[in-house]
């Protein structure tokens, strides 16, 4: 190997291991400040490099949040319909839903705080729309060998929102307590006549 290759080679390693403690210190500090609290300054200091360093990789802030995005949605891909896989009854499907997205949530600190800052980003306001759309398409699929109508898997699937479990675990719960209590609630929700 030449000289000039290796160091062409060891120049890019440099590169690719500096862009990931800047995409691992935006997420940190997304996680623990938020979006619009979180500076390019803020992000340097994290990574322990200058803010040029932070503008070579990111030009903007966007470009910083849409990597910060890419990350997560490789390292925490969304539940997919596979968890129902050999999963039959009504009270085993609910319950898996609610277990799974609930499991997402807590893997994902901050989410609520982070989802509640989307507007005006377009990175987050597509993930945010990605894991709302996931959402309901996995409660549909939970529920879909029972014939539920078209409006309760909408109801069902708020009740799975991220706010829902943020005010649960801040009262106290568990996640898998919250888990019991959301999908007693649907389970009573389904075995009721509709209005």
């Amino acid at each position: 190997m030449s000289p000039r290759r290796y160091r062409l080679e060891r120049r890019a390693e440099t590169a690719s291991e500096t862009r990931r403690r800047l995409v691992d210190g935006t997420f940190a500090l997304h996680v623990e400040q938020g979006i619009s609290a979180t500076t390019m300054s803020d992000i340097a200091a994290r990574a322990g490099v200058s803010v040029g360093t932070v503008y070579h990789h990111f030009p903007t802030y966007q470009d910083a949040v849409a990597a910060c995005t890419g990350h997560v949605d490789e390292s925490l891909p969304l539940p997919t319909a596979d968890i129902f896989t050999g999963v039959t009854s009504m009270h085993a499907r609910v319950r898996r839903l609610v277990q799974e997205i609930f499991r997402f949530y807590q893997r994902l600190p901050g989410y609520e705080r982070v989802r509640s800052e989307r507007w005006g980003m377009p990175p987050l306001e597509a993930y945010a729309a990605r894991e709302e759309d996931n959402r309901l398409a996995l409660t549909r699929e939970a529920l879909r060998p029972f014939r539920i109508g078209a409006r309760l898997p909408r109801v069902c699937a708020a009740l799975l929102d991220v706010a829902v479990y943020g005010a649960l675990t801040r009262a106290g719960m568990t996640p898998g307590e919250a888990a019991d209590e959301v999908s007693a609630v649907i389970l009573a929700r389904l075995a009721t006549p509709a209005p």
